[in-house]
């Protein structure tokens, strides 16, 4: 009897062994390999990029396993999210999503190589971050006022950078052209980076960076910042005015960040990586960096990025569609 109840004991303990072997293996299944690679549709130095080095280098301590950054800048972010859409589902790569390749691409083309919401999991928006309206220093200007009076006393003398045709400071900019009552030209770049080295070098006058690609570069005094593109000022600039306080009043323009993973990407995966993000986001070294660049933290859910994103793409639709801003 004794051997009968110790056979039963050992046949019950060898088939919950053996149901829980499925279960341990699904939950080996990420992360068990690596690398993970993390692609950036814009080339090093810009808000994308910062972004996604200081959010992959915690999640790679945090996971013990390489997180590799991948700059894929080119046709305004279309290589870069093609590739990612492509990917095979499996959580071993993601996106930093942007507001120009995810939200506004969507609205300026009429056919691109993949769908910018069905072929995408939203894992977390990670910051929302406002662009600063930036000058050579070698300007005889300090002012929004005495920007928008130089450009319609010299009209077509004045140029602005973009990281592309249909980016979101090149959006911004035309904004900024309907609103003021100016005419400044447009002049598209491969990236923040080139565009912001040309407005240094003074052969573009004018820019609309984000706050993290430029405040460096403010600080040094290599770029003149005349406001910031958001509702209200922010701390990390606290003495230069909104755009809406310089003189277009109801302006706004903020460029923002998130994470994305290939569309179909188990459920299990996409909450795993939404809530190490969000824990990577409130450790106060990663919030002071992002912070001191002028980003505002967002975090939260996957389906509060869901939504955001559809109310981007129909915000900077409407913008695209007024001024008319199309690239086929």
């Amino acid at each position: 009897m004794t051997t009968l109840k110790s056979l039963a004991r050992r046949a019950a303990l060898a088939a919950l062994v053996t149901l829980a072997l499925p279960l341990a293996a699904h939950a080996q299944a990420w992360p068990a390999r690596g690398p993970i690679r993390f692609v950036i549709p814009y080339p090093p130095g810009g808000a994308s990029d910062v972004t996604a080095r200081t959010l992959g280098a915690k999640l790679s301590e945090i996971l013990g396993q390489a997180v590799v950054i991948e700059n894929r800048p080119g046709a305004n972010g279309i290589i870069a999210l093609e590739q990612v859409a492509k990917a095979p589902p499996d959580g071993y790569t993601l996106l930093m999503a942007n507001l120009g390749p995810n939200a506004i691409n969507p609205v300026v083309y009429s056919k691109l190589p993949y769908d910018a919401i069905r072929d995408f999991a939203p894992i977390l928006l990670t910051s929302i971050v406002p662009q600063i309206l930036v000058v050579n220093p070698a300007l005889p200007i300090r002012t929004l006022g005495e920007l928008i009076a130089y450009a319609k006393a010299n009209p077509g003398k004045l140029n602005f950078a973009s990281a592309g045709n249909g980016a979101s400071n090149h959006l911004s900019g035309e904004l900024f052209n309907a609103m003021a009552g100016v005419k400044m030209e447009h002049v598209p770049y491969k990236g923040d980076t080139p565009a912001m080295t040309d407005v240094m070098a003074g052969t573009v006058a004018v820019m609309f960076p984000t706050a993290i690609a430029a405040t460096p570069h403010v600080r040094t005094g290599k770029l003149r910042a005349i406001a910031v593109t958001s509702r209200k000022r922010i701390p990390s600039l606290a003495d230069v005015p909104t755009v809406a306080e310089g003189g277009v009043p109801g302006f706004e323009a903020v460029s923002w960040g998130g994470v994305m993973a290939t569309a179909g990407t188990p459920p299990d995966v996409v909450a795993r990586l939404n809530a190490e993000f969000n824990r990577i986001l409130k450790m106060p070294d990663v919030a002071a960096k992002l912070e001191s660049l002028g980003a505002e933290i967002v975090g939260g859910t996957p389906d509060e990025f869901a939504t955001y994103l559809k109310a981007e793409i129909a915000k900077w639709g409407k913008v695209a569609r007024d001024n008319n801003v199309k690239l086929d």
